[in-house]
C-alpha cells in the first residue's frame, strides 16, 4: 500500500547563510538618488509580486519619502494563483499601502502597462510644471524596473527599449537619463522617467527571507548555493503542489532525488553518466523564475503578516556590526564571481 506523501512543515534554518548584498552601486545610486528627490515629482517603488512583503525596502521609503508614491507590483503572471485568493491578497496589500495607490502589473500586457500610463497623465495634468512631470523608477535589485520603463515606453510613445535587462541583478549600475514615457504631442504633458540601480537591504534579519529574495533573483546567483536554493525551491513547491514536478519525479523531500531524475531526464550529465548536480540545480531555479514549474507567492500575506512588514525588529548594535562584515564579505565574493 502507497503511504501518503507528507511535505516537510518547515525549512531548516541556516544560520549560515549570508544576510546581505549592499554592493557598492546599490549605497551610491541611492545616494543620487536623494540629491535627485528635489526634481522628482512621483517615485514609483517596484515590488516582486512573488514576495510582496519580502521585497520591500524599508531603506527606499526613508531615504526617499516626501514625494507622492506609486507602488507596483510587477511580474504578477509569475505569482498568480487561483483568482480568488489573488483578489483577497492584493485588497490587503492596498489597504496597507493607503492612501499611496498600488497596482499589479505584468509588463507583457498592455492593459497594465496602460493603467500605469493613465496614472501618470492624471500626475502630470495636476502638475503646474511647464517641464514636464519627472518620475522615478525604485526598488530591490532585478525586481522588473527596467523592464516596466522599457514597456511604459513602448507604449506611451511608440519607442523601442532603452534600458538594458537581464537575469542576474546588477545590470542597471547607474541612475539612466530621463526617458519620455508621455509625449505632449498626444494632448498631454511630457512625462520623464529615469531609471535607477536596484537597492539591497543592508541587513536582512531573516535568513528565510535572504533564501526568497535569492530565488527571485534579487542576488547573484553565486551568493548562495544552488543546491540550497533548489531545495527551498522544492519546499515551496510542496507547499503548493507537488504535482508541479510530476514529469521528473514523484513527490519527494530530498532535493537530490529530483536533481539526480531532472538530470537524467534533461541530459545534464557528466563525464561517465554521472549527473551534474549544480548546473542540474540552476536550470531548475530558472526553470522556476520562468513560470516553468508553478506560478505561486512565497509570502504568506495575511493581517497578522503585513502588520509584522510594517513593523520590522530593528537590527541590534551586534547585528548591525555583523552586517557590516557581512557586506563586505558578499561584496568581495560577487567582485570574485565578476561582480
Amino acid at each position: 500500500m502507497a503511504t501518503t506523501f507528507a511535505p516537510r512543515a518547515a525549512f531548516p534554518v541556516l544560520d549560515s547563510l549570508p544576510r546581505s548584498y549592499f554592493l557598492g552601486h546599490h549605497r551610491a545610486g541611492l545616494s543620487k538618488m536623494k540629491t535627485l528627490l528635489s526634481t522628482t515629482d512621483v517615485i514609483i517603488e517596484c515590488r516582486d509580486y512573488r514576495v510582496p512583503l519580502t521585497s520591500r525596502n524599508p531603506l527606499l521609503e526613508e531615504s526617499l519619502g516626501g514625494r507622492a508614491r506609486l507602488i507596483v507590483y510587477t511580474k504578477r503572471d509569475l505569482g498568480c494563483a487561483e483568482r480568488g485568493n489573488n483578489l483577497k491578497r492584493e485588497r490587503l496589500l492596498q489597504k496597507w499601502h493607503h492612501p499611496s495607490p498600488v497596482m499589479f502589473s505584468d509588463h507583457k500586457e498592455r492593459r497594465d502597462i496602460r493603467r500605469i500610463l493613465d496614472f501618470a497623465r492624471e500626475q502630470a495634468a495636476n502638475s503646474s510644471t511647464i517641464t514636464g512631470t519627472r518620475m522615478m523608477v525604485v526598488g530591490m535589485p532585478n525586481v522588473g524596473k527596467s523592464s516596466l520603463l522599457n514597456a511604459l515606453r513602448g507604449l506611451g510613445v511608440g519607442k523601442g527599449r532603452v534600458a538594458r535587462t537581464g537575469a542576474q541583478p546588477g545590470v542597471t549600475r547607474k541612475i539612466s537619463t530621463s526617458v519620455k514615457i508621455i509625449d505632449c504631442s498626444e494632448g498631454d504633458s511630457h512625462v520623464y522617467l529615469l531609471d535607477t540601480p536596484g537597492v539591497f537591504i543592508p541587513y536582512v534579519p531573516d535568513a528565510t527571507a535572504m533564501l526568497k529574495l535569492a530565488l527571485c533573483g534579487c542576488v547573484k546567483d553565486s551568493i548562495i548555493a544552488p543546491t540550497t536554493l533548489a531545495d527551498y525551491l522544492l519546499f515551496q513547491m510542496n507547499k503548493a503542489s507537488p504535482t508541479l514536478y510530476s514529469e521528473f519525479h514523484e513527490p519527494t523531500n530530498d532535493i537530490l532525488e529530483l536533481l539526480t531524475a531532472i538530470a537524467q531526464k534533461t541530459g545534464r550529465l557528466q563525464k561517465g553518466g554521472t549527473p551534474d548536480i549544480e548546473s542540474t540545480a540552476i536550470w531548475m531555479i530558472q526553470r522556476w523564475r520562468s513560470g516553468g514549474l508553478g506560478r505561486f507567492i512565497l509570502d504568506d500575506v495575511d493581517a497578522e503578516t503585513i502588520n509584522e512588514a510594517a513593523n520590522p525588529v530593528a537590527p541590534s548594535l551586534s547585528q548591525a556590526r555583523k552586517a557590516g562584515k557581512e557586506a563586505i564579505r558578499v561584496r568581495n565574493a560577487a567582485r570574485y564571481a565578476g561582480g
